[in-house]
């Protein structure tokens, strides 16, 4: 079993900046991709970022320019750096991490961008 383990959530105003970041742990044998999903309110999850071990990246067209994702393979742990922050970008984040043929998820952290 991994366990991945999310923080950095909260709330901040429009224009603002958050970095999220998420910790795997557990029978690790090698975490391949990981990345970020949202989901907010009555909206379908939404891809936001994917880091390969390689260190390529893809964003969704909506925070292309104001996310960055990165990693620290050493520590099994990926970051997500959010800047220009805007309301619509509220939801509940959830990292994940693909190990062994099998994607594991975060319980999930709440971002809030309202003034």
């Amino acid at each position: 079993q991994v366990q991945l383990v999310e923080s950095g959530g909260g709330l901040v105003q429009p224009g603002g900046s958050l970095r999220l970041s998420c910790a795997a742990s557990g029978s690790i044998f090698s975490i391949n991709a990981m990345g970020w999903y949202r989901r907010a309110p009555g909206n379908q999850r939404e891809s936001v970022a994917t880091i390969t071990s390689g260190g390529s990246t893809n964003y969704a067209d909506s925070v292309k320019g104001r996310f960055t994702i990165s990693r620290d393979n050493a520590k099994n742990t990926v970051y997500l750096q959010m800047n220009s922050l805007k309301p619509e970008d509220t939801a509940v984040y959830y990292c994940f991490g693909w190990s062994g043929g099998t994607r594991y998820w975060g319980q999930g952290t709440q971002v809030t961008v309202s003034s």
